[in-house]
């Protein structure tokens, strides 16, 4: 049986300057659709986060509803999802018992009994983001054995072990942050300090395990892998990251890695001012996303028109700042967009990031008066 594994679609992202990522989302899902027939895949995994908000827009369930729809219905392939710390537990499994009819099995909230479905002699165990109180309340007769968040994985894995049918290939379905695994700036929900890490020794027995949560593609023990994000949602190491789904055969156990394009390319450009004006690049690059990094200059509202005329999708600015010389200060566009509008919110970031600190009632107060000051003189000339 070949299975598919993707997760981490996000669904809903808005990326700077309130727009969504839509097009580059459903340019790489056309992708996923053509692996599927290509490869001849029989079931496809979804590893959680499928949206980016528990309660997704209106669009992003348009979107969520188009492609399951054409997986499970048009195309007939059985489409396994497990809610991530993102998706809206509850809301993501509603009328699942219903849906199983049309191919579409879904695990939004841990449960008392494991979550299995079995194609065949393969047994495709779905585990749900789970935190430790979540696991407490679902065994209360256990709960003072759970003082991690360690405890409650070994708990609730044990217990798909214990269902294990003999012979059988076992997979697992999961959105965790299992302990080896390389974040990126997008995995905003790993949080620091490790509270949320768990080891990848709890996973044993299964013969693969399908992970979600964070965005690079990555193996972390021989048979545990993070199939990675849909596409690349921010700038730094996910530049470099060539996003894929994973394809695996439960007949010998083999993978394969296959790339999704996407849409846009992701760059950081660094540079004085003129060189970014002038810098020879290729196509996909100048209509990429882009972050610049102009080393010579600060960067404000007026440079603005001549940079988006030569990047069209530029994210991220960074620039010196007035006061310090190795000082820099970073915006991305919607903040200089309303920097004529609200200069409050400019003054804030600029205090965050060249002073280290908020700015107290004083100096707040002075900002106040010198604004009122400078809109007096404007109206006079």
């Amino acid at each position: 049986m070949k299975l598919l594994h993707t997760s981490d679609w996000h669904l809903g992202t808005i990326r700077p300057g309130g727009m969504t990522y839509e097009a580059d989302q459903r340019y790489a899902l056309e992708h996923i659709y053509r692996i599927i027939e290509e490869e001849k895949v029989e079931g496809v995994l979804i590893a959680g986060d499928i949206f980016d908000k528990s309660i997704a827009s209106q669009d992003a369930i348009r979107l969520y509803d188009e492609t399951v729809t054409h997986i499970c219905s048009d195309l007939g392939i059985p489409t396994y999802i497990i809610a991530g710390n993102h998706d809206g537990a509850e809301r993501i499994s509603q009328c699942s018992d219903l849906l199983k009819e049309a191919g579409l099995f879904i695990a939004g909230t841990l449960t008392e009994t494991p979550q299995v479905s079995r194609a065949g002699g393969v047994d495709i165990y779905m585990l749900p983001w789970i935190s430790t109180d979540k696991v407490r309340s679902v065994f209360p007769e256990e709960k003072e054995e759970i003082n991690s968040l360690e405890d409650a994985y070994r708990m609730v894995l044990e217990k798909y072990r214990e269902s294990f049918v003999a012979g059988n290939r076992n997979i697992l379905l999961a959105h965790a942050f299992v302990s080896g695994g390389e974040t990126s700036t997008s995995d905003r929900a790993a949080e620091i300090g490790g509270a949320t890490v768990v080891g990848g020794d709890l996973f044993y027995g299964f013969d693969y395990v399908a992970l979600g949560h964070l965005h690079g593609p990555q193996d972390v023990a021989e048979n545990i892998r993070y199939s990675g994000s849909l596409m690349a949602y921010s700038f730094g190491r996910e530049e470099k990251q060539e996003k894929s789904v994973t394809v695996i055969d439960t007949e010998d156990m083999s993978r394969k890695t296959i790339p999704i394009p996407q849409l846009h390319k992701r760059t950081t450009i660094t540079g004085t001012f003129d060189e970014a004006m002038r810098a020879d690049m290729d196509e996909d690059v100048l209509d990429g996303y882009v972050r610049l990094e102009i080393t010579d200059s600060f960067v404000g509202v007026d440079s603005m028109a001549s940079l988006r005329e030569r990047y069209p999708n530029l994210l991220e600015l960074t620039g010196k700042s007035f006061e310090k010389e190795e000082s820099r200060i970073t915006m991305t566009i919607d903040e200089l967009d309303r920097a004529e509008t609200d200069p409050e919110a400019v003054f804030l970031r600029y205090c965050t990031d060249i002073l280290g600190e908020e700015p107290d009632d004083h100096l707040t107060e002075l900002f106040g008066r010198a604004l009122e000051k400078y809109g007096k003189e404007a109206m006079e000339e």
